[in-house]
């Protein structure tokens, strides 16, 4: 069986503030400010990359970004198929960091013209996961675009795993919609907070058990990670690292579990592999891997 893993949403240029004090209003605040490539999907593919995954990610840029993103990807190990806008730019997100808390100012740019028919049957027929998003639900193919995508995923044998996004997107979304519109994925990662929002309770075991995937993979930060997988819950512990940046933590750990995941199918080992590698991520500025 092949063991490509098809990342597909949003790819991003990142630019990562870090103040060194409080933030001053109408006045400077001495920070460091770094450029980076982002964007959640294309985050995963680029650690899938450089653990050595067979990684494809596919995604929406500006036309004149196509090779410098397929530049970056290749350069950590994974390849890339992007559609080029004539008329919109490449998504771009400032990001602030303050310890271990981020604020994020958006502009989702041509990421909204990703079409989930550019994952073509072609591709999933090579594939063992697809992995989504949540973001891939705004663009202007929709819901039904989504969809359509799981189902011929499902069909073609393909595992569909989905990253949620983030609270404030489902919050805005509507947590029963995201649910009902990624019904028929198997692999969930929500963070806590995503998983309290998509089913309005609090304690990690009840929301495992609540949201209705094969498998629930619930990240608690420093508490580790909780796995729901075919009606047991176990708990994973954190690799403790320290933080320089908590940028892409969530989209490398959802690499480290797919990279083990396609090669034991052991959702336990798969999450403690998802932790060392968000530990990694951590350590550096932005949400990729340094080439």
């Amino acid at each position: 069986m092949a063991d490509r893993i098809i990342t597909y949403g949003d790819v991003i240029d990142d630019v990562v503030a870090i103040p060194e004090g409080p933030i001053r209003d109408d006045t400077d605040t001495p920070s460091s400010i770094h450029s980076r490539p982002g964007g959640s999907a294309a985050n995963t593919a680029a650690w899938l990359g450089s653990l050595g995954a067979d990684a494809l990610f596919v995604g929406s840029v500006s036309s004149g970004d196509v090779a410098r993103h397929t530049q970056l990807l290749s350069a950590v190990g994974a390849a890339s198929q992007l559609a080029g806008s004539p008329v919109l730019p490449t998504g771009t997100i400032v990001v602030i960091v303050e310890g271990q808390r981020r604020a994020m100012l958006t502009e989702r740019g041509a990421n909204t013209l990703l079409d989930p028919a550019q994952v073509t049957d072609e591709l999933l027929a090579g594939a063992r996961v697809l992995h989504i998003t949540g973001h891939a639900l705004l663009n202007d193919a929709g819901a039904p675009g989504i969809a359509s995508l799981i189902r011929r995923a499902r069909a073609a044998g393909v595992t569909v795993s989905v990253a949620p996004g983030s609270a404030g997107f489902i919050a805005d979304y509507g947590p029963a919609a995201f649910l009902e519109d990624m019904a028929g994925a198997d692999i969930l990662f929500p963070s806590l907070e995503e998983g309290r929002l998509l089913t309005g309770l609090s304690e990690p075991d009840e929301i495992g058990a609540a949201l209705a995937f094969e498998t629930v993979v619930l990240t608690l930060g420093a508490a580790g990670v909780l796995v729901r997988h075919d009606g047991v819950s176990t708990g994973v512990h954190a690799v403790s690292a320290p933080v320089v940046d908590p940028t892409g933590a969530g989209d490398a750990f959802c690499a480290g579990f797919l990279d083990e995941w396609v090669r034991t199918s052991d959702p336990v080992a798969s999450a403690r592999a998802g932790a060392l590698v968000a530990s990694r991520a951590v350590g550096v500025i932005g949400g990729r891997p340094q080439p």
